[in-house]
């Protein structure tokens, strides 16, 4: 489970990686053309994290009674469509950017996407000995050129009843540390059954809840020893925190139940490209300059969510799978265990 959630961060770190000597020149031409691209570089993966992390918080409208509890292992799937593998890159937003094609705007590869053909700007900036310089450089594919088109994560989740029929879920990922990345999460939610309060509800064919739960997640990827610019304590930071508001409806049957909801995220992600660049022209290598703490990007997410699902009782396991209708669809796999 946890490689898995692992993965995702990797992926994306390593793709960001990969565009590290399009920042070195972009750095040199200015950190507001540098922090323009990497916003709309990376805004689609970091989305698409929002979303996935907030899979899988439910199976069942029906809360479990006073101290039923239930501990799941969640895996899910995002899925890339191809609207979020491209973004428009106009050069009219940038001082000192241009295509060597002529063209003054054109899709190009995010993180989750990939240039082919290959993009080739060419970057103007001021050198401090030899006054005007251009240097023409390939922008960064993203995780399409790996053929990669699905995004993962997973989670470990528990959830408890509590009285009235009110439900209280909390999910975890803890500090993980591998090949210079570090990731953890945590979230809680409560679940309350709406059909607790009328009459005869256990013999109701169906149960009706709301929900509303917060994620936090936050990581660390740090390349000081596989960069390309000089420098020290070179890392990229995120902060993400999401919220889902959620209604939920379910049947109540012995064996085999279906469930789905309607529901609204709303979050927020930060990245921090944070260390110290020796920006230098590469051609000469004679003049150089110290960037610190370059630049942050952000991206939102609010939207609506939908999702339909099915879930088989075997005695005290569960399995439960479902698919969810949004910005970044995605399928849902989980293993649950417990007594209610």
């Amino acid at each position: 489970m946890k490689k898995i959630f692992l993965l995702f961060i990797v992926l994306l770190s390593t793709s960001f990686l990969r565009a590290q000597d399009s920042f070195d020149a972009l750095l040199a031409a200015g950190v507001d053309d540098a922090q323009q691209f990497t916003n709309d570089y990376l805004a689609p993966g970091t989305d698409a994290l929002m979303y996935g992390i907030n899979n899988g918080w439910y199976n069942t409208a029906k809360v479990k009674p006073l101290l039923g509890f239930e501990i799941s292992v969640m895996a899910n799937a995002g899925i890339i469509s191809d609207s979020k593998k491209s973004f428009l890159m106009n050069t009219a937003d940038y001082d000192n950017v241009s295509f060597v094609n002529g063209e003054q705007s054109q899709n190009v590869g995010t993180v989750l996407g990939e240039n082919d053909p290959s993009v080739l700007v060419e970057v103007t900036y001021e050198d401090p000995i030899f006054g005007n310089q251009t240097v023409a450089l390939e922008l960064p594919n993203g995780l399409a050129a790996e053929n990669i088109s699905f995004l993962p994560t997973a989670f470990l989740q528990g959830s408890i009843g509590l009285s009235f029929g009110t439900e209280f879920k909390a999910r975890f990922v803890p500090k993980i540390n591998a090949d210079d990345t570090e990731i953890g999460m945590y979230g809680f939610g409560l679940q309350h059954d709406f059909t607790h309060w009328l009459p005869a509800d256990k013999l109701l064919p169906v149960a009706i809840s709301g929900m509303v739960a917060y994620t936090h997640l936050d990581g660390k990827y740090d390349f000081t020893d596989t960069s390309g610019i000089d420098g020290e304590n070179q890392r990229l930071e995120n902060s993400t925190n999401t919220w889902l508001f959620q209604l939920i409806g379910s049947t109540r049957l012995p064996v085999i139940n279906f469930y789905g909801g309607l529901g609204y995220l709303s979050g927020k992600s930060e990245s921090d490209v944070l260390g110290t660049y020796i920006v230098t022209n590469d051609a000469l290598g004679i003049s150089s300059e110290a960037i610190v703490d370059p630049y942050s990007v952000s991206s939102s997410v609010s939207g609506v969510r939908a999702t339909l699902g099915t879930r088989l009782k075997l005695g005290f396991f569960r399995i439960n799978a479902d698919y969810t209708f949004a910005e970044y669809d995605s399928f849902s796999l989980g293993l649950n265990f417990g007594i209610r």
